[in-house]
């Protein structure tokens, strides 16, 4: 329709030159007017060409659909944008308080020592509904550039600068470092870091971060499916089985198991379920799972790595207990990973949370689907 639109003004103002350079005045009047009449019958919506308008949805008075999760949330909300908080993962730091209350959890290989140890990344966007989250630990390259891509603040407590500062210091990167509540909990130092109530405000407090969406945000992340038309993989041609996810991170065997009787995708590592103490030990779950297969770049024999996440690769999406292969692509740091079903076209999600996990490519044939 836009093309036509352009089309018809073209023609519009070559009538009218044709008109000012001595052509027949006439005639190119009664053009004109029936072109200003076709372009105001598409403007006013009259005249769609086959398309329907789409009726708004009508929503509960104070509410919109989070561009996270679709669910609705309150809309004093919608401005504002998600913190992006890095959790330790390692056996000695759970149990994990506060990750049931995340929109998005990404799981990725953190280093290449310690069987390939896993490092989260949890996109929390109504913070201030926060208790106790964490415990934080620091963050590298990749979720770096990952949490750019969501306009979302990260939360972290350091990180191999050498290596992350750059990335840091990108004007799309915000990020608070450490200086959050001490919570004794019987471990050692670093794994005693928290949100609690009362943090974030005094991290906005002591710096120029804007809490609302600025002009690195590029928009909703995700397409989302209407309530009334439920994306169901199991009617897509090539779909399989997917209700027993298991993860080719050994350091901790994560798995997502699939319950039919909500639709839910159960997390569970370390050979257990993962519960919170800080939602009345509910366990962490998901409606949507998301899994890229990426290549990685070693920085040094430490096992300090990071991902090659700008660039393209393959994955699956899952959800219902079916999946399909999927292709992503991602341009730039601050460009919004978008992901492709087989004919090419933007893949939608269902209303919920979604797992991300960025499985080293290497190891992409190790991972099972059940």
């Amino acid at each position: 329709m836009k093309k036509r639109i352009i089309l018809l003004m073209a023609v519009l103002v070559t009538s009218i030159s044709l008109a000012a350079c001595g052509g027949d005045e006439k005639e190119t009047s009664n053009n004109d007017a029936d072109i200003v009449a076709d372009l105001t019958e598409i403007e006013d919506g009259s005249e769609t060409e086959g398309e329907e308008s789409e009726e708004p949805e009508s929503l509960p008075e104070g509410v919109y659909r989070s561009e996270l999760t679709n669910e609705l949330i309150d809309e004093e909300l919608k401005d504002q944008r998600p913190i992006a908080v890095m959790v330790d993962n390692e056996s000695i730091a759970l149990p994990h308080y506060g990750l049931t209350q995340a929109d998005v959890v990404y799981e990725m290989m953190n280093s290449l020592e310690n069987g390939r140890i896993t490092r989260l990344m949890a996109l929390v966007k109504d913070y201030d509904a926060i208790t106790q989250f964490g415990s934080i630990r620091s963050t590298r390259s990749t979720n770096v550039i990952l949490a750019a891509e969501w306009n979302a603040i990260l939360v972290h407590d350091g990180g191999p600068g050498c290596y992350v500062d750059q990335y840091l210091a990108e004007p799309c990167s915000d990020n608070f470092s450490g200086g959050f509540s001490r919570i004794p909990n019987g471990k050692s130092y670093e794994f005693t870091e928290y949100i609690a109530p009362g943090d974030m405000d005094s991290k906005f407090d002591g710096s120029n971060v804007s809490k609302t969406y600025n002009q690195y945000y590029q928009g909703e992340h995700f397409k989302f499916a209407k309530a009334d038309n439920a994306v169901d993989l199991s009617k897509v041609s090539g779909s399989e089985k997917a209700e027993a996810i298991a993860l080719p991170f050994p350091h901790n065997s994560s798995k997502l198991d699939y319950k039919k009787e909500d639709g839910l995708y159960y997390y569970s590592e370390y050979g257990a379920p993962h519960l919170d103490p800080a939602n009345n030990n509910e366990q962490l779950s998901f409606t949507n799972v998301i899994l890229q297969s990426c290549d990685y770049e070693v920085y040094d024999e430490n096992g300090y790595m990071i991902y090659n996440c700008i660039g393209s690769g393959k994955g699956y999406y899952i959800t219902g207990g079916n999946a399909v292969e999927i292709s992503w692509k991602k341009s730039s740091m601050n460009e919004i990973t978008h992901f492709y079903d087989a004919d090419g076209n933007e893949i939608e999600l269902n209303t919920g949370k979604t797992y991300i996990g960025l499985v080293p490519s290497d190891k992409w044939s190790e991972l099972t689907l059940n």
